[in-house]
């Protein structure tokens, strides 16, 4: 028998916990926890609209650098997913259509970088 897998928490190295809070939280990630858990450790998980997986930023929480990140999420609509970052003040790029998806991109502010992918289905042949 095969156990179950699910990817539940990715750490996000962040240099202001605040104000990535205040990022992901303008971007419609919901705040589950912000819970500080002794000195050097704070913990701050949310969770991006609609996802089984949060992230997770806060003081002590990894070893990786700010800004070290590589993130991919699935989204519905690339375009919409665009218009989304845009309209909460997000730098984001230009649609990217490639044969596998329709990708946006965009940095937090310090720097980690996110790649959302619309997975178009596509007539064979």
């Amino acid at each position: 028998m095969t156990s179950t897998w699910k990817i539940e928490l990715i750490p996000v190295p962040v240099t202001d916990v605040d104000r990535a809070k205040l990022f992901y939280q303008q971007i419609g990630f919901n705040a589950d926890h912000d819970h500080q858990v002794q000195d050097g450790l704070r913990f701050v998980q949310l969770t991006p609209p609609g996802s089984a997986c949060s992230i997770v930023i806060g003081a002590g929480i990894t070893a990786k650098v700010p800004g070290t990140q590589e993130i991919q999420v699935v989204v519905a609509d690339a375009h919409a997913a665009r218009q989304q970052l845009l309209d909460a003040g997000v730098q984001a790029s230009d649609i990217d259509v490639q044969p596998w998806g329709t990708f946006v991109y965009f940095r937090d502010p310090d720097g980690n970088s996110w790649s959302l992918q619309a997975i178009e289905s596509r007539p064979n042949g």
